[in-house]
């Protein structure tokens, strides 16, 4: 047995140092190293001798292994309480190294100390518990100094790697993502189809894409610390930029001409913004530059051609309003002779003696040939004042009820000289619809006309009306008619397009849909048709529906006062109200019944009312601007030209409520412009006004 003053390490280590003094034949079960080591709990200290056999287990060693020294002393060897196969690798790693076999097993983890060389790697620490732990552990062979240094055991000292690994494994993990991330972004920035660059705060590149190494014609390495500028036709504009970006943090479309190496020249259009690091502060710029070269080529293209296409819309749009004016001019031309030949005609037809039977067969065919050439000269005239753009509607609130009462009184005895019957609504209560009643009763009559003409022997027409979304009121006639192909169908609405109609024998001009589906759409409303062969035939038409303004009207001048103005003569006046709405008519008279010192006079038309107001000698005239016939302006200019009638002050009240209708109605010569939906207090003020400026100039009315 050996005493441990005849211990020495095999080398100069701390681990060698630690057993310098331990005895052979007690072999570290005595003394003050062999307590330190047993009670030291910061790491694992297991000694054996020199066959692997372990003699100390420690406190460490028990805590981090889960044995108790009583159960492994003298029975279990380091190979049992590590991973067998990190064992032969390390095994495998040092025959690799050293040039000779090392067999697995504790002799794999000793050899290197064996030959005087200390070992510190890593192993996996097995529990009792079968659970596993990474560990660090180093090796040190123990030598007896006093036996010619021969090998009396084995010290390994371990330590709990595991927070170390987990550190490792996290540090590995948030490196892996890091580079995922740089992968993901330099992806995206590849990709871009734009070329993108940064450059610091002074325009020196920093990075750049490989959209801009193409579009330079120039490598990443050549461009990263070269100024921005030097790729440009225009050096200054482009540093120019570069400060405008620093000074506004952002800039959009801001072009410039890139040259690459080889001259080729591409216009781009930059979109910049400054960029800053976490703690905000200002790194550089961020670029991207979009190839725009083709685009600015269609564009001159684009340029040059819509140039041509105003000119010839403006040639286009002269031609056709020259044409309109031919057309205007030669219908208004064409109704003079006309009238004489239609006068004449009928004069000849009812002469004494009357002509025989064989001349009155031939003045039929010239009056049905000259009513129907008049029939074709006002649908051209029609068209002509549409197209120029020089109609004028009246858009308010028209009782539909109204309308069609109308309407049917005109086309019935055409129906019945067909045999075709027809039915018309019913309503219950009343319903008003927002157009121009006079070009509103137009359309309905082209409608009822065609649903007529083009209906079977014994057909039927039905008109129907039915409230549609969006507060729009749809009116459909209905017949029961040959119908027509989808073919013929898409062909309506077309001017002088009769759709084989013509080979019939049945009259028409195939100008009145045209002309209906115009004066539709400027009442700010919509017209179609669909049809089934053998079935029959559905136009429409759609337009916005109103409120009853009547009521409205009654209600408000209900709160009006209708005693005489103070300071107003006390005599009758009256009012000559020109006026072809009926509804508007019963408004007036309602509120002019609440006045005991006015009398009202009507006329629908402009030619009526003119005659009226030489008669009567009206002390004020309120005229509609919209009237068949002649217009409301054209009515007020023959009252104020002749001296009988010139001192009538005219008020104007009319839905034509553009300030530049306004101004034109002022400018023409009424005394006052009122606009449809009249207010009735406005409506008051400026009738006592007028009455107030008629009393001046007047002669006084005997109207009782």
């Amino acid at each position: 047995m050996t005493t441990p003053s005849r211990l020495l390490p095999a080398t100069d280590t701390p681990a060698a140092n630690v057993h310098d003094r331990l005895a052979n034949d007690a072999f570290l079960k005595t003394g003050a190293l062999q307590d330190a080591i047993l009670n030291s709990a910061n790491f694992s200290s297991i000694a054996t001798d020199e066959k692997g056999v372990i003699q100390i287990f420690n406190v460490g060693a028990e805590r981090m292994l889960g044995y108790a020294a009583a159960d492994v002393l003298n029975k279990i060897t380091p190979a049992e309480i590590s991973d067998s196969q990190e064992v032969v690798a390390r095994a495998a790693a040092l025959s690799l190294e050293l040039g000779t076999t090392i067999a697995p097993g504790f002799e794999a983890l000793v050899f290197k100390a064996s030959r005087g060389i200390e070992d510190i790697y890593e192993l996996t620490y097995i529990r009792k518990d079968g659970s596993r732990f990474p560990a660090v552990v180093s090796v040190t062979a123990l030598r007896d100094v006093h036996d010619h240094g021969s090998i009396i055991g084995y010290l390994l000292i371990g330590t709990d790697n595991t927070v170390r690994k987990q550190a490792e494994a996290k540090q590995e993990k948030l490196d892996q993502l890091l580079r995922d991330q740089q992968f993901y972004t330099r992806s995206l920035i590849e990709s871009n189809i734009d070329a993108l660059m940064t450059t610091d705060p002074s325009g020196i590149i920093t990075d750049v894409n490989n959209q801009m190494e193409t579009l330079t014609g120039r490598s990443r390495e050549e461009l990263i610390g070269a100024a921005f500028k030097n790729y440009f036709t225009d050096p200054a504009r482009a540093e120019a930029g570069i400060k405008r970006v620093l000074s506004e943090s952002k800039v959009t479309d801001y072009e410039l001409t890139a040259r690459a190496k080889d001259g080729t020249e591409t216009d781009v259009s930059y979109n910049a913004t400054t960029f800053h690091n976490r703690d905000g502060v200002l790194q550089g710029v961020f670029a991207a530059a979009r190839d725009v070269t083709e685009r600015k080529r269609w564009d001159k293209v684009l340029q040059e051609n819509t140039v041509e296409l105003q000119k010839a819309k403006a040639v286009a749009e002269k031609a056709n309003l020259a044409k309109s004016d031919f057309l205007s001019s030669m219908s208004h031309e064409l109704r003079s002779p006309l009238n004489a030949i239609l006068g004449f005609t009928q004069l000849i037809e009812s002469d004494t003696p009357p002509p025989t039977a064989a001349q009155k067969a031939s003045i039929e065919q010239i009056l049905h040939a000259g009513w129907f050439l008049l029939e074709l000269i006002n649908d051209i005239l029609d068209l002509a004042v549409v197209e120029s753009g020089r109609l004028s509607l009246s858009l308010e609130a028209v009782s539909l009820p109204e309308v069609l009462i109308e309407c049917q009184a005109m086309i019935e005895p055409q129906a019945q000289k067909r045999g075709i019957s027809m039915s018309f609504p019913k309503f219950e209560a009343p319903c008003f619809i927002k157009a121009d009643r006079m070009r509103l009763k137009q359309i309905i009559i082209n409608l009822l006309s065609n649903a007529i003409k083009y209906n079977r022997a014994g057909g039927t027409v039905v008109v129907d009306f039915e409230l549609v979304l969006h507060e729009r009121l749809r009116i459909s006639v209905r017949d029961t008619g040959a119908g027509l192909p989808p073919e013929l169908l898409a062909q309506l609405f077309q001017a002088f397009n009769r759709l084989g109609k013509e080979a019939t024998g049945e009259e028409g001009t195939g100008i009145g849909l045209v002309v209906s589906k115009r004066l539709v759409e400027l009442m700010e409303g919509s017209i179609g048709a669909h049809s089934t062969v053998g079935s029959g035939s559905v136009f429409w038409i759609e337009l916005g529906s109103a409120v009853d303004p009547h009521i409205d009207f009654i209600r408000s001048a209900s709160t009006t006062l209708a005693a005489t103005p103070e300071g107003m003569s006390k005599r009758t006046r009256l009012l000559l109200y020109i006026e072809d709405n009926p509804a508007n008519l019963k408004l007036i008279e309602q509120l002019v019944a609440r006045r005991s010192d006015l009398r009202l006079l009507t006329a629908q038309n402009g030619t009526d009312g003119i005659s009226l107001a030489h008669g009567y000698l009206p002390d004020v005239i309120l005229m509609d601007i919209n009237l068949p016939g002649i217009s409301g302006i054209e009515a007020m200019k023959i009252i104020r030209h002749d001296p009988t009638t010139a001192h009538i002050p005219i008020v104007a009240v009319s839905a034509n409520a553009i300030p530049r209708d306004i101004e034109k109605g002022l400018e023409a010569g009424f005394f006052r412009y009122l606009t449809k939906p009249i207010k009735v207090n406005e409506f008051m003020e400026t009738l006592n006004e007028t009455l107030a400026f008629a009393e001046t100039r007047s002669i006084p009315s005997e109207v009782e």
